[in-house]
């Protein structure tokens, strides 16, 4: 992928739930990648195309784009592109750092995706918004911790 829209990358990250160690996730990577400018993203689609990344259009990502690769139902990479140091970029980050730094709070959320996963097996939109409630709530919590460590 670098060497298809490199110059373009300002930073590139692990995401989801593969770069939390222990963390039970589907076999998908999950790339963040920043970039100046989202209206770029189109002059990215050819490209990414020829590696396989595959363009999937999602209204509901105001802030981000969504690449797949692999097969539907049988992907292996996620790629999410935003606007680098976005409050996208941002909270992405700061969620995945916040599980990787307290594995009770990353054992909470397993807990939440196993039971959800089972409750909406073959309804993917309503299992991702049913984690989001979780998710702001602990973006929330690590957004106040930085706030208290930038005040010490």
């Amino acid at each position: 992928m670098a060497n298809v829209i490199g110059d373009k990358i300002l930073g590139i990250e692990h995401i989801g739930s593969t770069s939390i160690n222990g963390l039970k996730a589907k076999p998908v990577i999950d790339i963040l990648v920043g970039v100046q400018d989202l209206e770029e993203i189109s002059n990215f689609i050819l490209p990414l195309s020829e590696i396989e990344y595959e363009y999937v259009h999602k209204p509901e990502f105001k802030e981000r784009r969504f690449f797949r690769k692999g097969l539907w139902g049988q992907g292996t990479c996620h790629l999410h592109i935003c606007k680098f140091n976005s409050n996208e970029w941002i909270e992405k980050l700061l969620f995945r750092d916040y599980l990787r730094l307290n594995p009770d709070v990353a054992k909470e959320y397993a807990a939440l995706k196993k039971v959800l996963a089972s409750n909406y097996k073959f309804d993917r939109p309503t299992y991702t918004k049913k984690k989001e409630p979780f998710i702001r709530t602990i973006i929330e919590i690590a957004k106040i911790k930085i706030q208290a460590s930038n005040q010490e």
